[in-house]
């Protein structure tokens, strides 16, 4: 055989795996993987190892004796809602390498009060295959811990240090973190958090206690310990061997990202049907799932199994934020309304049989007039509320939408204002003894956590004083011929006001990017 006739037969023989199967059975093969890995990390199998996480989340709150928070999102997932003491929001991007952070946004003062109430918690979350920790629990909330013992106690805190799971982040990494700290604690002062009275409360430090499944043993800590214990618990695991009985398709992590695959379903209306939709076969939860939705009572946020009441915003006496499925806005309509006004967030108005703000007219933008609300009498108040209502789509739309309607707001708070001023001039005159009577405003939107906190942001940013007084002649606002001083709002002035709401509402107010920037433009 001569040399071309040997390259020849060379060219022929095969050089990869992939050559030596036909197109069509390759193509089979990869579709049968893709179809594999689907069927693995079906719903059925995720809501069964959710369900089998839960099992060791009880174990870990009977043996530590602590009320147990969900991480949120995914941490209600796991907590039943009997049992669930609150929400906390530890990001996970706070504690990712390189981008340590203390989150001015999510304060989690909520998570002090239990603390204070039961000597420590349980925060629970999850992460999904390949590591065994979330960042949000092995680095995001030790940086709070620290952060927040420095603001508590002061100099009298003696810091041994941040602690961090040494089996999880790096010396080198935990050296870089520690370094950072007193930039965190700085950054937070700047804030003037009213912390007085927890800083009584709570006379230990804050001391973050890391457990997974595998972690042994689990003892219980004495309330003698010279810490408040803030367990991290970690609920899934790769090896998920703390029961010898696991689904035979554990998914780690199940609860992760549901939007992509719980078909709109809950962790409320999951527990509430847990054995239903547990026997449930893969094909028919779809459906399942559809028809509970259709049934379940109307909630402004899914991961919230009761609608909230309206909250003030200390220190402010007349500033309210509320859900709009809330009782308070939907009182409105009854002869005993309390609001003098109401500002509406929402693509609709429920509200417009009552005396209505006059808005400008949107063109090109037909609007069309939700059924009433009514109270079982059908009667209007005596004194109905004035309100405002800001045209906000769902979503991110909605955000975009307040950019060009923030000159309503303005001219609507100002008029409300001017109100105040002739009504307390005339009671004054009429009756010098009685205090003059103050404006509750609310504001409120679908979920109560975003576009209405937005609005209740730029009101405290431009109407009110920093003991939290309502009036005119601030931010430069003339009154009476004068003008006050100007106060510089910049992102730290905003992030002061902000600390406000987040920790009236105990956490729950989480305002959206999008909406905050529409802010920092109506402020800035």
């Amino acid at each position: 055989m001569n040399n071309e006739n040997i390259v020849a037969a060379a060219d022929t023989y095969p050089t990869s795996i992939s050559s030596l199967l036909l197109p069509t059975a390759s193509l089979n093969i990869s579709s049968a993987v893709s179809s594999l890995n689907r069927n693995s990390l079906s719903i059925s199998n995720r809501l069964s190892s959710i369900y089998h996480d839960s099992l060791f989340v009880r174990q870990i709150a009977e043996r530590y004796q602590l009320p147990l928070v969900a991480n949120e999102r995914c941490g209600s997932w796991y907590i039943p809602p009997d049992i669930k003491a609150g929400s906390a929001y530890f990001k996970s991007t706070d504690g990712h390498q390189g981008q340590w952070a203390f989150s001015t946004r999510r304060l989690n003062l909520q998570v002090l009060d239990i603390v204070e109430k039961h000597g420590g918690c349980i925060i629970v979350d999850s992460t999904r295959r390949g590591k065994s920790m979330p960042d949000a629990l092995s680095k995001t909330v030790p940086i709070w811990c620290e952060v927040m013992n420095s603001l508590l106690l002061g100099e009298s805190y003696e810091s041994t240090g941040i602690y961090t799971p040494e089996d999880v982040v790096s010396p080198s990494e935990h050296s870089q973190i520690q370094t950072r700290l007193d930039s965190f604690v700085e950054e937070a002062k700047r804030l003037h958090l009213d912390l007085q009275a927890r800083t009584q409360a709570l006379p230990k430090p804050l001391r973050p206690i890391f457990t997974i499944p595998t972690s042994t043993p689990f003892s219980p800590i004495s309330r003698e310990a010279p810490y408040n214990p803030i367990i991290c618990l970690t609920v899934s695991s790769p090896a998920s061997s703390f029961l010898k009985t696991p689904p035979p398709t554990y998914i780690q992590g199940a609860a992760d990202d549901s939007e992509s695959w719980s078909h709109g379903l809950t962790p409320p209306l999951f527990w509430a049907y847990k054995d239903q939709l547990l026997s449930t076969s893969e094909d028919d939860l779809p459906r399942l799932i559809q028809s509970l939705l259709l049934t379940a009572a109307p909630s402004p946020d899914p991961f919230r199994s009761t609608i909230p009441p309206a909250t003030l915003i200390q220190p402010t006496q007349s500033l309210y934020i509320a859900p709009l499925l809330s009782s308070a806005a939907l009182n409105t309509t009854t002869t005993s309304s309390s609001w003098d006004a109401i500002i509406v967030c929402a693509p609709t108005n429920p509200f417009f049989e009552l005396e209505l703000e006059e808005e400008e007219p949107q063109p090109q933008q037909q609007q069309q007039k939700p059924p009433p609300i009514t109270s079982p009498e059908k009667t209007k108040p005596k004194n109905p509320p004035q309100i405002l209502h800001l045209r906000c789509p769902d979503g991110k739309l909605g955000s975009r939408a307040l950019r060009t309607q923030w000159h309503l707001l303005i001219r609507f708070i100002t008029k409300i204002m001017l109100q105040l001023r002739t009504n307390s001039s005339s009671s004054s005159s009429s009756s010098p003894s009685r205090p003059p009577k103050k404006k509750k405003i609310l504001c409120t939107c679908p979920t109560g956590t975003d576009l209405s906190v937005g609005v209740a942001l730029v009101i405290l940013c431009r109407f009110f004083d920093d003991e939290g007084g309502l009036g005119l002649g601030l931010r430069g606002v003339e009154e009476e011929g004068r003008k006050e001083e100007v106060v510089v709002v910049d992102k730290t002035f905003i992030r002061r006001r902000l600390a406000w709401v987040t920790g009236s509402t105990m956490g729950e107010a989480n305002p959206s990017r999008e909406t905050l920037q529409a802010v920092s433009v109506c402020l800035m």
